[in-house]
């Protein structure tokens, strides 16, 4: 199969964005918990530096991020921001002084995180913004929905995105507006179902296939997780063949998997950084993906 370099954000809107299809995630760069500022501040910032400096032009942040840490970081490393850098946020869980996860209360709460957004991270429009939906959350999704496409008319947000969504929601959206990005936890380990915040969510493959009928990208988190493997399984037997990393077979086959994935791993240590962005480079055989149970 061909696999793209290029993917394209909003292909269905207006002002679509087309950047190379391999980005990075921020979340690790923050203290323990997912808060507080990094272990090693230098290394960070070199981390986005380098980021930019090879290619990189979708970088995944929010706010509730240490908090505000990674976007203090992507200030400090990155601007003035290339032209071309898209700098995508999620709203929709809000961190307490304890370090605890909670959903937002209201939907004027989401307006109240993207105005944080565009002050921390020191822009006029947020390019990509996602709406976390979190399954606990007392606030309709419908409501939610309507302040995401409010604040887009407005011009705070130029395209909206769902994170953690459901078959069902993903189907609602639509209905609603234009939805140019989907972000939801997906990699080798986790092609039928996964888990979050203890909740277990089934349809993964029916969102894909939803967001493949519509030209939605899809924008895996956690890609990485359950990536390690253990000698002479399937995926550490690709990995010798090409003298590679478990860890980059796995994004290799992300990549191979449809050209409307767009991988975010994300890492703390530049040389992880930088071995992540290398299996993009990585050219799976069809024997290879058929190997790797490529269509399960």
């Amino acid at each position: 199969m061909k696999v793209n370099k290029t993917i394209t954000i909003g292909a269905n809107t207006l002002n679509p964005i087309t950047i190379k299809r391999f980005g990075y995630g921020t979340m690790r760069l923050t203290g323990e918990m997912v808060w507080g500022e990094p272990k090693n501040r230098t290394e960070a910032l070199q981390i986005l530096k380098t980021a930019v400096e090879r290619g990189i032009r979708f970088i995944d942040t929010a706010d509730f991020y240490g908090e505000d840490v990674t976007n203090r970081l992507i200030c400090e490393a990155l601007l003035p921001y290339p032209n071309d850098l898209v700098v995508a946020t999620k709203v929709g869980t809000i961190r307490g002084k304890d370090k605890s996860w909670n959903n937002y209360t209201k939907p004027e709460n989401l307006r109240s995180s993207i105005e944080n957004n565009l002050r921390t991270l020191q822009v006029d429009q947020i390019q990509l913004a996602h709406l976390r939906v979190m399954p606990s959350s007392d606030v309709p999704f419908e409501a939610s929905l309507e302040e995401m496409f409010k604040m887009q008319q407005e011009g705070k947000i130029q395209h909206v995105g769902l994170s953690n969504v459901s078959l069902e929601e993903l189907e609602k959206a639509l209905k609603a507006g234009t939805i140019a990005s989907v972000e939801n936890a997906f990699g080798y380990g986790q092609r039928t179902s996964f888990e979050s915040h203890g909740q277990q969510y089934r349809g993964l493959q029916q969102v894909i296939g939803l967001c493949k009928e519509n030209i939605i990208p899809m924008i895996p988190f956690w890609s990485l997780q359950n990536s390690s493997s253990k000698e002479g399984d399937k995926i550490s037997e690709i990995a010798k063949k090409y003298d590679t990393t478990t860890a980059q077979i796995n994004l290799a086959w992300l990549l191979h998997y449809d050209n409307l994935m767009l991988p975010i791993p994300g890492t703390s240590k530049l040389k992880h950084f930088e071995e992540n962005l290398d299996a993009f480079e990585i050219k799976l055989t069809e024997e290879d993906l058929s190997f790797l149970n490529f269509l399960e």
